[in-house]
């Protein structure tokens, strides 16, 4: 048998097993090259990586919690493996040797791995099924270099930070970079239930998972409610084993609420929970949060944002490798440091939207604006649509125009329209002359088409769940909370993203997650005597903030110096006058919020990432010095 080469080893590991004196974080030091690190969680004494097989000829290390590793170790022991570790991630080597590149189907947790096989000379890269934990990779000239942070990456010297174009393209229109581009030309994110074997310097890129959402068989609605309720308690069950001290996030909508409900029928104790408001009650959700609190007597915490907290944003920017305006972030890494100050590890409610239809736009979209129009009246309207456009911004006849060219798309269109920060035609206006040749023939709403084109779903709302399931719960949401945890040294686990819960959701009919405009109608069902009435039929808020605001007060100043400097104006991406037409119109009452954050975020991450030397050892301030896990 053949011992794994020291230097392969080295080069996977990188500093994964550096952790702090406590177990609890990382030391400071340069960011790795290659390899992933990982907060201490189960076995904090002995759980330091890489792990390795019997005789050392399999290794491994990993990012993650896997959920399932007592009843894996059991059999694992039974079929005759040594464990040296009571850690989850010892699993992996011995999972490895018994089923080979099939471990993935045996895991049930969140994870991203990397496993070097010296016997064959593989090397095999796993995501875990919706994305939760992140991993690149570039493949260049026979030479594979992989990490769970991209800055790691950019310290490689092969590795050339070279903004790709057509990634800052489809970032324009999503607020995200979806995978598999990332902001770097030539580096890729794995997509999220997929896995890369590399062996003879060829590369392999596989889908292990997809979530089905072809019909199942459900024999009543009672039935379920019922089994809504069973799935969502022994999900959130298996996701409170923890060494560290554990609490949850608490927004006061249906989902967080739901979670905390089931760990208050599992714990020993009071949870411990946490929330995060405004002084402006639009986006203030604290009162249904302390009713939630109050109903099951939970150790409670909260903290207003106020706008002082904007001084964060140059730490979000370190922590998030690449542009990302999902404005959201700012309250989630409060919440999360909130958090950090009581507990290591959090439960929250991500994945409820996706799997029981908790967006207002699935409601939307399964009425008028998600109909079927007859192709020759869509393109009469889109011809009628063009001889509007020419009305002045804002007008009756500008709002006309963009009413009839969204009606005259197909559904699926309509739905990317709904989805998009930029619209093709205001990136078209945004673009530089370089940036129109390079995107040239990009349409990044065949990101979405191609997920509605070959969902499984026979109705319009399991078939917009699928496109989320796909695209904007690991671009967005997954990488917001990973990140913006992970930087307060805080794990973040999610019962409704457990895959045997989403599978089952996946194959309910439309009707029992959206039902004559009523969102989550099954789940709101199933939380009956659990939660408040006022909570379940209450219209959602989401996660926001006063960002239109803001970006007439405090951030102002911020949005006009880093848009409309030199620095902004020579880089050769848009047409200056365009982006001070877009600051004006807003200034003037106008809101185009979502569309200046997305650049002030772009300009931010360039002058971190881009125009400043870049050693992946310094970050703008001790805050960020936290690495992720």
């Amino acid at each position: 048998m053949t011992s794994p080469d020291p230097d392969v080893v080295r080069r996977m590991c990188g500093l994964i097993a550096h952790r702090g004196p406590d177990g609890e974080g990382f030391h400071n030091g340069p960011s790795v090259a290659l390899g992933m690190r990982r907060l201490a969680i189960i076995d904090v004494a002995g759980g330091d990586q890489p792990v390795f097989n019997e005789d050392r000829t399999v290794v491994a290390v990993f990012n993650g919690e896997i959920y399932n590793f007592p009843e894996l170790r059991t059999e694992l022991r039974n079929r005759g493996h040594r464990f040296r570790t009571a850690s989850d991630s010892e699993c992996l080597v011995h999972l490895y040797e018994e089923h080979g590149e099939e471990l993935v189907h045996h895991l049930r947790g969140m994870f991203a791995f990397a496993l070097w096989d010296a016997n064959r000379r593989r090397l095999v890269l796993a995501r875990d099924r919706v994305g939760k934990k992140p991993l690149y990779y570039q493949h260049a000239g026979g030479e594979l270099v992989f990490a769970s942070e991209l800055k790691a990456l950019a310290v490689v010297p092969s590795v050339r930070r070279e903004l790709d174009p057509v990634a800052l393209h489809h970032y324009l229109t999503y607020q995200y970079v979806p995978a598999p581009w990332s902001i770097y030309r030539g580096v890729r994110k794995l997509p999220p239930g997929h896995m890369l074997v590399w062996q003879d310097g060829r590369v392999d890129v596989r889908r292990y998972w997809e979530l089905d959402f072809t019909p199942g068989s459900v024999d009543s609605e009672q039935e379920a409610i019922e089994r809504t309720r069973e799935l969502l308690l022994e999900a959130t069950r298996i996701r409170m084993v923890s060494e560290r001290p554990l609490g949850a996030f608490l927004s006061g909508g249906i989902d967080s609420s739901a979670v905390v409900a089931a760990m208050a029928r599992i714990a020993d104790g009071p949870v411990k929970t946490f929330s995060i408001g405004f002084d402006d009650s639009r986006y203030d959700e604290r009162v249904y949060a302390r009713a939630v609190a109050q109903l099951y007597g939970t150790e409670h915490h909260e903290l207003v944002v106020e706008e002082s907290a904007l001084s964060v944003l140059p730490t979000l920017a370190w922590h998030f490798d690449e542009p990302f305006a999902d404005s959201s972030a700012i309250p989630s890494y409060y919440v999360a440091k909130l958090s950090r100050e009581q507990v290591t590890v959090v439960l929250n409610g991500d994945g409820g939207d996706e799997s029981f239809g908790g967006y207002g736009r699935y409601a939307l979209m399964n009425g008028g604006r998600g109909r079927a129009i007859n192709p020759g009246v869509r393109s009469a309207m889109r011809r009628l649509g063009r001889s509007l456009g020419d009305g002045p911004t804002g007008s009756f006849r500008g709002r006309a125009a963009q009413a009839l060219q969204f009606m005259a798309e197909e559904p699926h269109r309509r739905y990317a329209r709904l989805m998009a920060r930029f619209t093709p035609e205001q990136k078209h206006s945004l673009y530089s002359d370089w940036m129109r040749e390079e995107t040239s023939g990009t349409d990044s709403y065949e990101l979405l088409d191609r997920v509605y084109a070959h969902s499984r779903a026979d109705s319009q709302v399991n078939r917009l769940m699928d496109v989320d399931v796909n695209t904007y719960l690991p671009g967005d949401l997954l990488a917001k909370v990973d990140i913006t945890t992970m930087a307060n040294s805080l794990e973040a686990r999610s019962p409704f993203l457990d895959h045997r819960l989403m599978e089952w959701a996946a194959g309910l009919p439309g009707d029992l997650k959206v039902r004559r405009g009523t969102t989550k109608y099954v789940l709101k069902k199933a939380m009956e005597g659990w939660l408040p009435d006022e909570l379940l039929h209450r219209p959602k808020m989401g996660f926001g903030v006063p960002l239109a605001h803001w970006l007439r007060t405090e951030l102002k100043d911020l949005a006009w110096d880093v848009l409309t400097d030199r620095t902004a104006c020579t880089r050769g991406l848009f047409r200056p006058e365009a982006v001070r037409t877009l600051l004006a119109e807003h200034e003037a009452g106008r809101n185009h919020s979502s569309r200046l954050w997305a650049l002030v975020q772009f300009e931010l991450w360039h002058r971190t990432f881009v125009d400043s030397p870049f050693t992946g050892s310094s970050s703008p301030s001790e805050e960020a010095r936290q690495p992720r896990g």
